[in-house]
C-alpha cells in the first residue's frame, strides 16, 4: 500500500510523514521528489529548459510508479508518501499505474486556510527553508492549490491540519487508514506485456457530437472501449465495453470506422486499434447513461474541435480519421495514424 500525503507546502506533510513511520507497522518513508532530484542530474539542460517543474517529465511519473512498486518488494509497507500532487492528470497517470501493479492507494489530502499556508511559509523561510522558495512562487504554488482544491476534496480524504500537532495530524492519518478512508478503487488494468487489441465505440448526439469519457486511471479523454479479451469478437467486446462503462445496450452490432496499428514506444507496446460506430443515441439512452466511479469520472458530448482539446494527440489522429470514414461510408485502415491502401 501507498499513503500519499497530498496538499500545499505549509500542510505538515513531511513532519506528519514522520510520526506515521512510528505509528504504522512496517512503513517506509518514500519521497518522489528523490526521483526529480536525479532526473535533474541526468537530463540535458534544454529538455529541463522546456518544463516548469520535475512533475511534467514523463519520465518522473512512470519512475515514481516503477520506483514504489520496486520498493514493496523490499519492504513490508505502507510507503509512506508527502507530494503534493496538483493536476488531476497526473494524478490519474500515476495513481492508474500504481493500481495496474496491484499497489492500493490511500489518498489523504492535509488542508489548511490560505493565511495559514502563508503564515507556515513565512516562518519555514525565516528559519532557512528550501532555497529558492521565492514570494512569487509560493503564491503560484498556492494558486495552484486552490484550483486544485475542487477535485481534491472529491477525490482524498480530507483532514484539516490548522489546530493540529504534526502527531496529532499523523493519529488521523493513521486512523484513516486503518478504516479504509482515501482509498482510490481504480480499475486495475495489468500493464500489458505484449501488443493489445483495443476495441472503441463512436457514439453521438442528435447533432453528431462524440461522447467522450474521463478516465480515473489515466490521463486525458477517450472514447467508450477497451481491450478485446482472447477470443473475443472485437466487435462484441465493444459492446461490452458500452455496457459496463455507460449502461447502454446497443441493438446491433458496430459499423468499423478505423483499424490503426500503433507502433511500439517504451514503455508501450502499442498493437491494433480498432474504431467502431455505434451509431446516435436516443434522449432516453443519454438521459439514463450510467458512470462506474472506479473507471470514469464523467461523460461529455463533444464537437471535432471541442475534442482536439480533449483527447490526446494520438487518439485525436484517431477520431478525426473515424469521422472522415463515417463520412464517406466506408473503413480506414491506418499505420501509426496515417491512412494506408
Amino acid at each position: 500500500m501507498i499513503v500519499w500525503l497530498n496538499g500545499a507546502s505549509g500542510a505538515g506533510k513531511s513532519t506528519a510523514a514522520r510520526h506515521l513511520l512510528d505509528l504504522l507497522p512496517g512503513s517506509t518513508l518514500y519521497d518522489p521528489e528523490l526521483v526529480g532530484g536525479e532526473l535533474r542530474l541526468m537530463l540535458p539542460a534544454a529538455r529541463l529548459a522546456q518544463i516548469g517543474d520535475y512533475q511534467d517529465l514523463p519520465s518522473w511519473r512512470r519512475l515514481v510508479v516503477d520506483t514504489a512498486a520496486a520498493l514493496l518488494n523490499e519492504v513490508p509497507g505502507p510507503l509512506i508518501t508527502p507530494m503534493p500532487l496538483l493536476r488531476q492528470d497526473y494524478r490519474d497517470e500515476i495513481f492508474g499505474g500504481l493500481a495496474s501493479r496491484r499497489v492500493p492507494v490511500r489518498h489523504v489530502l492535509l488542508h489548511a486556510e490560505e493565511t495559514i499556508l502563508r503564515e507556515r511559509a513565512g516562518r519555514a523561510g525565516r528559519t532557512g527553508g528550501p532555497a529558492g522558495d521565492t514570494a512569487a512562487r509560493q503564491r503560484a504554488h498556492l494558486e495552484s492549490y486552490e484550483d486544485a482544491l475542487g477535485w481534491l476534496k472529491q477525490d482524498a480524504h480530507v483532514i484539516d491540519t490548522a489546530r493540529l500537532t504534526p502527531r496529532e495530524t499523523a493519529e488521523r492519518v493513521a486512523e484513516a487508514v486503518r478504516t479504509g478512508a482515501g482509498a482510490c478503487d481504480i480499475v486495475q488494468t495489468p500493464e500489458p506485456t505484449a501488443e493489445t487489441l483495443a476495441a472503441g465505440v463512436l457514439l453521438f448526439d442528435d447533432a453528431d457530437r462524440v461522447l467522450l469519457v474521463d478516465p480515473t486511471y489515466k490521463p486525458g479523454w477517450e472514447f467508450p472501449g477497451g481491450v478485446v479479451e482472447p477470443g473475443e469478437p472485437p466487435a462484441r467486446a465493444g459492446l461490452r465495453e458500452v455496457t459496463e462503462e455507460l449502461g447502454i445496450r446497443l441493438r446491433s452490432a458496430p459499423r468499423l470506422l478505423v483499424l490503426d496499428w500503433e507502433p511500439p514506444v517504451p514503455p508501450g507496446f502499442g498493437g491494433l486499434r480498432m474504431l467502431f460506430d455505434g451509431g446516435r443515441l436516443a434522449g432516453e439512452q443519454i438521459r439514463d447513461l450510467l458512470l462506474p466511479g472506479p473507471e470514469l469520472r464523467d461523460w461529455r458530448f463533444a464537437t471535432e474541435e471541442e475534442a482536439a482539446d480533449m483527447l490526446p494527440p494520438v487518439r485525436w489522429n484517431r477520431l478525426r480519421w473515424a469521422l472522415r470514414a463515417r463520412e464517406q461510408g466506408r473503413p480506414l485502415n491506418l499505420e501509426a495514424g496515417v491512412p494506408v491502401g
